[in-house]
C-alpha cells in the first residue's frame, strides 16, 4: 500500500471522526435549540443596533416610563431611554465579558492542569493551590478586589476600559479551578498511553509531548468547560453589576439594567423582565450547547 493511499485513508478517518461529532451534536435537540437561541441573541446584540438605531443614552423626558409600543418595543425607563437599545448595548458588554473571562480561566486552568498532571513534582503544590482557591468565598473576594483596585484602573485606563479589564481579570482568576481538575485527570490517564511512552523513549522533550500529544487530546473537556465558563462569567458579572460594583451607571450591562430597574418594578416591571430574560436565555442556551458538546465528544456515546 502506497504512502498516498495511507494518507488518503487517514484524511477520510479524520473527516469521518468530526462528521460523527457533528452528527451526534445535531441529534441533541437541546444543543441545537440552544445554538439557535444563542445565535439569535448574538445577532440581536451585534446587528440589532443597525436596525433599531436609537441611541441607548438618548433621553426623551416626554416618553418616561412608556409601555410597549412600535416606537419603543421594550418600553422606556424613568428618564426616557429606550429599553430595547439598552438591552442590546448591555448584551454586547455582557457577552464580551463572558467570552474574555472564559478565555482567561481556560488558559489558566489548562496550564495548571497539564503541568500538574504531567510533572509529578508540581502536582502537589498546584493541586493544593487549586484547593485553596476552591475554599475561598468567591463573591466576597470579588467585592474586596473590586473595591481595592477599581479607582486605580479607572485612572489608568478610563472608567469603562478599566472596569472591563478588572472584571474580566477577577472573574477569570476565580473560575479556573474546575478546568484544572478535569484537565489534570485527563493528562494523568494520557501520559501512561503507548504513544506518550513511545515519544518519551525516543527522547522527545517534555514541552513537545505536551503541545503535540497531550493538549490535542484534552481539547474536548476544555471545550465543554469553555461553554460553562461563558455562562458562569455572565452570571457573575450580572451579580456584580446588580450590587452596584460593576460598570458605571451610563454604561449599560444586563446586570446594571436589573439594578437600575429594581426600584421601578411596580411601575414598569418590564424594566427587569427584559434584561432578566436575556440573562436567563443566554445562560440556558450556553449550558445546552455544553451538554451537546460533552455528548458529541465522548467516544462512549458518539456513534450510538
Amino acid at each position: 500500500m502506497t504512502e498516498a493511499t495511507l494518507a488518503e485513508q487517514g484524511m477520510k478517518a479524520h473527516h469521518s471522526l468530526w462528521g460523527d461529532v457533528w452528527r451526534q451534536f445535531r441529534a441533541h435537540r437541546g444543543a441545537m435549540a440552544g445554538s439557535a437561541v444563542f445565535l439569535f441573541i448574538v445577532l440581536g446584540v451585534t446587528v440589532g443596533p443597525y436596525i433599531h438605531s436609537i441611541d441607548p443614552q438618548y433621553l426623551d423626558m416626554r416618553a418616561r416610563n412608556a409601555g410597549i409600543s412600535w416606537a419603543h418595543p421594550f418600553g422606556t425607563d424613568n428618564v426616557g431611554r429606550d429599553m430595547l437599545a439598552q438591552v442590546m448595548a448591555g448584551g454586547r458588554v455582557s457577552l464580551a465579558v463572558g467570552f474574555a473571562a472564559m478565555l482567561v480561566s481556560i488558559v489558566i486552568g489548562a496550564l495548571v492542569g497539564v503541568l500538574a498532571g504531567y510533572l509529578r513534582r508540581l502536582d502537589g503544590p498546584l493541586m493544593r493551590l487549586t484547593d485553596l482557591f476552591l475554599a475561598l468565598p468567591i463573591l466576597p473576594l470579588l467585592l474586596v478586589i473590586l473595591l481595592l483596585f477599581r479607582d486605580t484602573l479607572r485612572s489608568l485606563f478610563g472608567p469603562e476600559a478599566g472596569i472591563f479589564l478588572l472584571i474580566v481579570f477577577v472573574i477569570g482568576i476565580t473560575s479556573w479551578m474546575q478546568t484544572a481538575r478535569i484537565v489534570r485527570g485527563e493528562v494523568l490517564a494520557l501520559k501512561e498511553r503507548e504513544f506518550v511512552l513511545a515519544a518519551k523513549s525516543i527522547g522527545t522533550r517534555g514541552h513537545r509531548i505536551i503541545t503535540r500529544h497531550l493538549l490535542p487530546n484534552v481539547l474536548s473537556p476544555i471545550m465543554v468547560s469553555a461553554t460553562i465558563g461563558i455562562a458562569n462569567a455572565i452570571i457573575t458579572e450580572s451579580a456584580l453589576s446588580f450590587l452596584g460594583l460593576g460598570f458605571p451607571p451610563d454604561f449599560p450591562t444586563w446586570g446594571r439594567l436589573l439594578y437600575d430597574g429594581k426600584d421601578f418594578m411596580t411601575l414598569t416591571p418590564e424594566r427587569v423582565i427584559w434584561p432578566g430574560l436575556a440573562i436567563s436565555l443566554t445562560v440556558l442556551s450556553v449550558n445546552f450547547i455544553g451538554d451537546g458538546l460533552r455528548d458529541a465528544l465522548d467516544p462512549r456515546i458518539r456513534g450510538r
